[in-house]
């Protein structure tokens, strides 16, 4: 018997949300896949009216710090999100030359079920401290799974917007 799954909305925190792609494969791992992931997010915050904070988009899974959106709650969010992102990562690659072959994504994994696994972790964040901590884990995660050397060489992050470097990606809202 499952376990009810009780998420606590409407209070006002952030939410600091992990989620990852079927069976932790690294659905991810390219360059397009996570461009992708990143303009779709955009798309997303655009139509439901939430605050960026933070995120970070790992090659197996994803980060987000974000506010509740003005319309729905983080549940629907990542549910559009995430139908969105499979959608456009599952569809066929038009070639440009009909000498190129046109590969189903992912290449390493064509016949799974699914794209994402189907639940996601959710904490709220309520305070300065956490908010944080949360932040210095998403900007660090790139480095511990040794895919940089520092958080500057792992664009698919709010790190450069923290840092003073630019915007990034994606624009950041900061929240006091």
């Amino acid at each position: 018997m499952r376990n009810k799954l009780k998420r606590y909305y409407g209070q006002g925190h952030l939410h600091f949300l992990t989620f990852s792609c079927y069976r932790r494969r690294p659905l991810l791992g390219t360059v397009r896949a996570r461009n992708v992931f990143v303009k779709t997010l955009g798309e997303v915050r655009a139509r439901y009216g939430f605050l960026l904070v933070g995120y970070v988009v790992m090659p197996e899974h994803v980060h987000l710090l974000i506010s509740e959106p003005q319309k729905g709650t983080p549940s629907t969010v990542l549910q559009v999100l995430k139908q969105r992102v499979s959608r456009v990562l599952r569809q066929k690659r038009r070639s440009t030359s009909p000498a190129q072959l046109s590969l189903r994504f992912p290449q390493t994994a064509p016949d799974l079920p699914r794209f994402w696994q189907r639940r996601f972790y959710d904490f709220n964040v309520w305070s300065a401290k956490k908010r944080k901590e949360k932040l210095e884990y998403m900007h660090r995660n790139p480095m511990a799974r040794k895919l940089a050397e520092h958080p500057r060489d792992w664009p698919w992050s709010s790190w450069s917007f923290y840092a003073g470097s630019g915007a990034g990606m994606l624009p950041i809202d900061p929240v006091e």
